[in-house]
């Protein structure tokens, strides 16, 4: 599988977050080049704080391995991953991971800080960003106006 076609894979999953009514953000885990987990936010719908697509990915790919290191998987995600989610990557010693959109709010690849580029951690694991990127930051975006445009709707009747 090409690093275009996980992407697009990450792409569906935020979809199906969309469709949730949760923040679009997908996520894939591959191993040797095939998928072996998935996940899309729902913190919402499971009152979880930690339910972001990668932690949801990762939690998978770990139980269809049977072991929490998934040293020579990668993680297509289609936006930059917060602090929580690139310590859950370390951790797992991922051998790459591949985002979509940066996060300008809470990005730790590099946006706001790069826990990735810390040498004193005992793994490193690559990154790279930008990767379908404008159709990652579309889905956002689309997301928040509409969002946003509820919120109108609902404060103007209530006037």
């Amino acid at each position: 599988m090409t690093d275009v076609q996980a992407m697009a894979l990450a792409l569906a999953q935020a979809a199906l977050a969309d469709a949730a009514g949760e923040v679009p953000v997908g996520a894939v885990v591959l191993k040797d080049g095939i998928v072996i987990a998935t996940g899309c936010n729902a913190p919402i719908a499971t009152h979880d704080p930690s339910a972001h697509a990668e932690m949801q990915a990762l939690r998978a790919a770990a139980q269809v391995l049977g072991n929490y290191r998934l040293p020579e998987c990668e993680l297509f995600v289609t936006l930059e991953p917060c602090a929580m989610c690139a310590g859950a990557m370390l951790h797992a010693r991922l051998k790459r991971v591949v985002f979509g959109t940066t996060d300008p709010k809470t990005g730790a690849a590099g946006s706001v800080i790069d826990l990735f580029a810390q040498t004193q951690l005992n793994h490193q694991t690559q990154v790279q960003g930008g990767l379908l990127a404008q159709e990652c930051a579309d889905m956002l975006q689309i997301f928040f106006r509409q969002r946003r445009l509820k919120t109108a709707l609902a404060a103007q009747i209530q006037q």
